[in-house]
């Protein structure tokens, strides 16, 4: 995996969201700002992506993820 393809993966998964994801190697940070995380928990939030990236950490494909994961407000505000 590199970083377009999981970009395109969670921007399909998670639509009106806008995702940037860096890293390489087997190693990404994600970070994703919408409504999808609206009334959402940090770990809420973290299960969401990690239910998408369920079956490429499983294949190996995707070892490490750190995510910063905020609504459009809490974007916006900081």
């Amino acid at each position: 995996m590199d970083c377009e393809s999981i970009t395109r993966l969670l921007s399909a998964e998670l639509p009106g969201c806008d995702v940037r994801v860096d890293g390489g190697d087997g190693k990404f940070q994600v970070t994703a700002v919408g409504e999808a995380f609206d009334g959402l928990n940090a770990v809420k939030r973290q299960q969401t992506i990690y239910r998408i990236l369920n079956p490429h950490i499983a294949s190996g494909a995707i070892h490490a993820v750190t995510m910063r994961l905020y609504t459009r407000d809490e974007f916006n505000a900081g």
